[in-house]
């Protein structure tokens, strides 16, 4: 194979593209280097169709320790493991971008899989891998409508937008936007903002376009010198005779059906099995369902290009609300929020630091302490069959995405020195569960007492077009199952009452037209602001005590050449102290001397800062102590105060009378009062019992 190569500039900085040279055996591989960012991706197609009736693709985005110079942490285990939800994410805004551009009749398995080589710690492999891997799918055999590109958004010191920020410009950016676009329209958002403005959000989309238009005119340039001639396929058609014969034997029974919005699946299945049950035997199942499905979607979208919803709804009416808060017993907050038959239930859990999530990759060790956890069981579709006990990747990233959402409203960890999880149990399944999960996560956050900002909802809106141009459409307003089904487009927005906080949106479409997104922005911010008047009616703010069986948590900042004294040789002393408090207590000790109690039984808290405030204690002149004597010698007594004080009360110090012999004053281990009366210049302290008792006195 002979090595291709070709270097071009981007706002100013050189990418590298090569291949041929390696990946032999792949349909198609690419490498991309920006500054000492590398990245390789890997196309291979089946060589036979599937016979499933979805398209079976899948994006991996694979995160190497040695990519950053990194040895996993784990003393057990050092090879990389699963993805982490970080790179789960990255992987489904890959397949979010590219699925779209596939024809619906290419029905062989695809796997795009995208390794992280080298990482320099400013230019992001993320969208270098978004981008190579459009490219290599472009080039490959395999019929694809790209290309599409990915650009990065973010924002400057001044709140300018910026494009393709490095890795530190990202650390003080208020928006964090991955947008990816064909040359005629955008087929994916992620976006994590810090309460931006619709009108500023508006033209980040617009910047992020006509900044794509530069890779793809690169992408194209390098196909039509290098791609391969692309596979045949079958369109995806639809038995017409089935419709056709169908549609005039059912189509008022289907309307009758869709129009009922409590009944609807239940009614559709009874005609399915009817007309199952009157086959012809050349006929299939999967051909009858597929011609009900064509006639029930063009009857959906019928109707709505014609002004009219299912539900009965305005166009921009949202479903009937229901919230309740607190729900449980116990938990450390709780809120359950309905909208319509979506129903999610949200549990606050607060905890100590310790507790934070630790993860590692090609970066290194990172933490987060605040978490959301997304569960979404079959029960809530009303599916039977084997349970899953681990979250797949829909659930990480609904889960992902409300926790975007609320993270920038959270206290600091100095204002709230807690670990947080919040998990939305999705009890019912009916359209745009990932915004119930976030209006019911903010609502447990404030139901805990969790001093948020200001509180933060969100809202799905819907597609339907009438034209590939895209010239007739309908926006939707908190889009439910059949619409978001038979439906072109799900773009969630969540933010507060002053602006947006995230974005996610996926399209069956080949991308929607930049107009349409910026305008869907409107009916977003509409609906959002009546969600957050809702939530007035029934939490209008943060409870303002935690709840009784929350932890308290208790920050102390120490001497940090204290902290060999707190701790002890081998942990003695902690240990002492947490056994003294019967472990009811959790004390974390950072190296800065920050000290960190948690405990549910206040109490015990209490004992434990005693204890600590006499182990860390910096000895003052004047002060009174009670001290225990530890050593006698013929000229006084050493007493202990704590690890940290201990001194000399000096034979003429002890009483105000003439003292012969120590021993008969003082005795080891006897308890007294000293009085610290001087330190001198090489830091050893001078006590008096008689100083002491005198102020007693």
């Amino acid at each position: 194979m002979q090595k291709f190569e070709k270097t071009f500039s981007l706002n100013g900085e050189d990418i590298t593209i090569t291949m041929g040279n390696f990946g032999f055996r792949a349909d198609s591989a690419v490498m991309v280097q920006k500054g000492e960012t590398v990245v390789m991706v890997f196309v291979t197609v089946d060589s036979k169709e599937s016979d499933l009736d979805y398209f079976p693709l899948s994006v991996n985005y694979m995160e190497k320790f040695y990519a950053g110079g990194v040895i996993s942490g784990s003393r057990f285990i050092k090879r990389e493991k699963r993805p982490s939800d970080d790179a789960i994410i990255k992987g489904r805004v890959i397949d979010r971008a590219m699925r779209p551009l596939f024809p619906d009749g290419f029905k062989r398995s695809v796997s795009i899989v995208i390794n992280v080589m080298a990482y320099d710690e400013k230019n992001d492999p993320a969208i270098l891998g978004a981008n190579a891997a459009s490219l290599a799918v472009h080039l490959s055999s395999i019929p694809f409508d790209g290309p599409v590109s990915s650009v990065k958004i973010g924002t400057d010191e001044n709140g300018e937008l910026i494009v393709d920020p490095d890795e530190t410009m990202m650390k003080d950016s208020q928006l964090n936007a991955v947008i990816s676009s064909t040359k005629d329209t955008i087929t994916q958002l992620e976006i994590e903002g810090d309460e931006i403005p619709e009108e500023k959000m508006a033209s980040a989309f617009e910047v992020a376009f006509e900044k794509a238009q530069e890779w793809n005119d690169i992408m194209e340039e390098i196909q039509k010198e290098k791609g391969k001639e692309k596979l045949e396929y079958n369109e995806n058609k639809v038995d017409e005779e089935l419709v056709k014969k169908y549609k005039k034997e059912y189509k008022k029974e289907i309307e009758k059906a869709l129009f009922d919005d409590k009944n609807r699946n239940d009614m559709l299945d009874e005609i399915h099995n009817k007309a199952i049950e009157e086959k012809d035997e050349d006929v299939s199942n999967s051909d009858i369902i597929n011609a009900f499905q064509y006639i029930e979607k063009s009857i959906t979208r019928e109707y709505l290009l014609e002004g009219k919803r299912l539900s009965g709804r305005d166009f921009d009416e949202i479903r009937e609300i229901q919230i309740e808060s607190p729900f449980l017993p116990r938990v450390h907050g709780s809120a359950m929020f309905r909208r319509g038959k979506t129903q999610a239930l949200s549990i606050t859990t607060l905890g100590s630091m310790r507790l934070a999530q630790m993860s590692e990759s090609y970066e290194g060790e990172s933490e987060k302490r605040y978490m959301h956890h997304y569960v979404g069981p079959n029960y809530s579709y009303g599916d039977a069959g084997r349970f899953s006990f681990y979250a797949g990747n829909r659930e990480i990233g609904h889960g992902a995405l409300a926790e975007k959402a609320v993270k920038k409203v959270l206290p600091s960890e100095e204002e709230f020195p807690y670990a947080i999880r919040v998990v939305s149990e999705i009890l019912s399944q009916n359209g745009s569960t990932s915004m119930a999960a976030t209006c019911g996560s903010c609502l447990a956050l404030m139901d805990a007492g969790v001093p948020i900002k200001t509180p933060v909802a969100g809202i799905s809106i819907g597609l339907i077009t009438k034209d590939k141009e895209q010239k007739k459409y309908q926006l939707l307003t908190d889009v439910q199952d059949v619409e978001d089904f038979f439906g072109d487009m799900d773009f969630k927005v969540c933010g507060t009452k002053d602006g947006i906080s995230a974005i996610q949106m996926d399209t069956k479409l080949k991308g929607v037209k930049l107009e349409i997104l910026q305008e869907a922005l409107k009916p977003a911010k509409s609906a959002r602001l009546k969600i957050l008047d809702i939530y007035k009616e029934v939490l209008p703010e943060p409870r303002s005590e935690l709840k009784e069986y929350a932890p308290r948590c208790k920050v102390i900042t120490i001497n940090k050449e204290k902290i060999g004294d707190l701790i002890g040789p081998g942990g003695k002393t902690i240990k002492a102290i947490l056994e003294s408090v019967d472990n009811k207590v959790e004390i974390n000790i950072e190296d800065d001397g920050q000290v960190t109690l948690t405990a549910v039984d206040q109490g015990a808290m209490k004992q434990a800062e005693e204890k600590i405030n006499e182990i860390v204690a910096e000895p003052e002149i004047g002060k009174i102590y009670e001290g225990e004597v530890d050593k006698i010698t013929s000229f006084g007594a050493f007493v202990d105060v704590s690890p940290a004080i201990s001194g000399l009360v000096h034979i003429s110090e002890i009483t105000d009378g003439y003292v012969k012999d120590v021993s008969k004053h003082l005795k080891v281990g006897q308890k007294v009062k000293v009085k610290l009366i001087d330190i001198d210049n090489e830091g050893r302290l001078k006590l008096s019992m008689k100083e002491a008792n005198k102020k007693k006195k």
